[in-house]
C-alpha cells in the first residue's frame, strides 16, 4: 500500500499522519491546485515533491481543497480554520490541527545525530539534567526545540540561548522562548510513535 493514514489526540489537538512509500507525486496532480501543480514541478528533489503531495493528501482528507497559505516566517495557514501546523520525515508527513491555539508540529526520525550535535543546542544549564549519551532523549529535546522555533513567530532564533527546556517528565517538557522584551512559555509533549518523536505543544504559548 502506498499510504496509510493514522490519527493521533493530544488533548485539544489532532496530528494526522500520512506515511508513505516510494510513489510517482505527477500521479496524484489531481489531488493539487493549479498553483500547487506549478510548485510541485518546480521542485527538483524527487523526496521533496513526495513531501509536498503527501502533504495535500492529507490537507484534501481533513479541508477538502482548501488552499495552504504561508505567512512571512513561513508558517502555514488554512483561511477559515483554526491553526494548523505541518512537518515530515523521510517516509511521513503530518498535520496538526488546533481550533484555538497556535500549534508547532515536528517529527524527527530517532537517529544519532541530535546526541552528536548537542552542544549545539541544548545550554549548559540543560546538559546537567538531560541524558546527553541517549539517542532518543536527544532527538526529543532537539524536537521540542523546533516546535517552539515554530511558535516562536520569527526567524532570528538561537536554539542554544533563546529556547529553553525543563522536563517535567518522560514525554513532557516546559518549554520557554527567551527574548529581550519578553519570556513565553508553553507545555511540549513530546513522545515516541514507531520509529519516529512527536512534538506538539499541549497548551497555548503564554507571558511569564
Amino acid at each position: 500500500m502506498t499510504f496509510k493514514l493514522e490519527n493521533i489526540h493530544k488533548g485539544t489537538t489532532l496530528i494526522y499522519l500520512l506515511h508513505y512509500s516510494e510513489f510517482d507525486p505527477m500521479e496524484f496532480t489531481d489531488r493539487l491546485t493549479p498553483v500547487e501543480i506549478e510548485r510541485l514541478i518546480g521542485f527538483s528533489h524527487l523526496s521533496r515533491k513526495r513531501e509536498f503531495v503527501a502533504t495535500r493528501i492529507l490537507r484534501n482528507e481533513l479541508f477538502g481543497a482548501e488552499h495552504i497559505h504561508y505567512d512571512q516566517n513561513g508558517a502555514p495557514y488554512i483561511e477559515r480554520e483554526g491553526f494548523i501546523s505541518i512537518s515530515h520525515s523521510a517516509t511521513t508527513a503530518a498535520l496538526a490541527f488546533n481550533p484555538s491555539f497556535s500549534i508547532g508540529l515536528d517529527l524527527e526520525e530517532i537517529g544519532t545525530k541530535a546526541r552528536r550535535v548537542y552542544t549545539k543546542f541544548l545550554s549548559e544549564e540543560e546538559i546537567e539534567h538531560f541524558d546527553t549519551m541517549s539517542d532518543v532523549q536527544m532527538t526529543q529535546c532537539w524536537s521540542a526545540k523546533e516546535c517552539l522555533y515554530k511558535l516562536a513567530g520569527h526567524k532570528e532564533i538561537d536554539f542554544k540561548r533563546h529556547l529553553k527546556l525543563e522536563r517535567m517528565d518522560e514525554q513532557r517538557y516546559i518549554g520557554t522562548i527567551l527574548s529581550a522584551k519578553k519570556r513565553r512559555s508553553a507545555e511540549i509533549h513530546t513522545f515516541v510513535h514507531g520509529n519516529l518523536i512527536v512534538s506538539i505543544n499541549g497548551s497555548a504559548l503564554t507571558e511569564n
